[in-house]
């Protein structure tokens, strides 16, 4: 559903995004991780049309985002780490802005609202100028924008930025039910407990670098690091002090990936910042 082929994006002379190749399928849950400044949010914003890539293609259900974009949008909800709303409109007023922009008519504009109002338990607020909300609520708001159209992907930049512990456990079953209904989740996030939970695969980028794809166990047998916690296992794949997965791209020798996806103990070249 989600495909990012040799996509790389520099802003000047600083690259900030390499040579990435990343496909994510339908019906599954995937984790980006990486330490601030990594590259994550400049390859979400590649993947909803927001940059361009210097090069390579980006692609989402097969439309290209450069040449296609408004074909590859109306596939896709799209949740910003900085929640935006209008604030002198209500939240209703917000929904169907939104829903309007997605061509639905009226009536089902109306259905859809109501349906993600129950879902993010906005009735108590929904009528109230946005100015008025919380972090919380406004975040809460914006999920419900995203899924109106009911996209086949959904990408989120921290989804549980602002989120009390009810909220947060509504996104992560969300996330699960919207999976097993064949719609793609992309997350990329900081709270690794998170991704550990309900991600069916990770991908950690480091100085604008694919350093892993696969799973949670995957990463554990190439680091031989047994029975630990994705935190501990983030923190080792990351630390360029220990030598650790100090490989780049999930590459050996000769260029090419490793059977994981993980990079290959001991291989070494130099990253990126982004």
């Amino acid at each position: 559903m989600l495909k990012l082929e040799g996509v790389t994006k520099n802003y000047g002379s600083k690259m900030a995004v390499s040579k990435l190749d990343l496909t994510i399928r339908p019906g599954e849950v995937f984790a980006f991780l990486g330490p601030n400044g990594a590259g994550k949010t400049t390859t979400i914003k590649m993947l909803v049309g927001l940059l361009r890539p210097t090069e390579g293609t980006v692609r989402i259900g097969g439309c290209d985002t450069a040449t296609d974009p408004r074909r590859a949008a109306a596939s896709l909800g799209y949740v910003p780490d900085e929640p935006f709303l209008y604030d002198k409109l209500s939240g209703r007023e917000f929904l169907e802005f939104v829903a309007r922009m997605h061509g639905l008519d009226p009536v089902l504009a109306a259905r859809r609202i109501a349906r993600e109002s129950t879902r993010f338990s906005l009735d108590g607020f929904l009528d109230d100028l946005c100015e008025s909300y919380s972090h919380g609520m406004r975040q809460r708001t914006v999920f419900a924008s995203a899924l109106l159209h009911d996209p086949a992907a959904l990408i989120v930049d921290e989804p549980m930025v602002g989120l009390d512990p009810k909220s947060a456990r509504l996104v992560k079953d969300l996330f699960r039910s919207l999976a097993a209904a064949g719609t793609t989740v992309f997350m990329s996030t900081h709270t690794l407990a998170v991704a550990e939970e309900i991600a069916d695969r990770i991908g950690i980028v480091d100085h604008g670098k694919l350093k892993f794809l696969g799973t949670l166990d995957g990463l554990r047998r190439d680091l031989s690091l047994h029975h630990r916690s994705l935190e501990h296992l983030f923190l080792e794949m990351t630390d360029e002090t220990n030598g650790a997965g100090a490989g780049e791209d999930g590459a050996d020798g000769d260029g090419k990936p490793s059977a994981s996806g993980a990079p290959l103990p001991g291989t070494t070249s130099p990253g990126a910042t982004g």
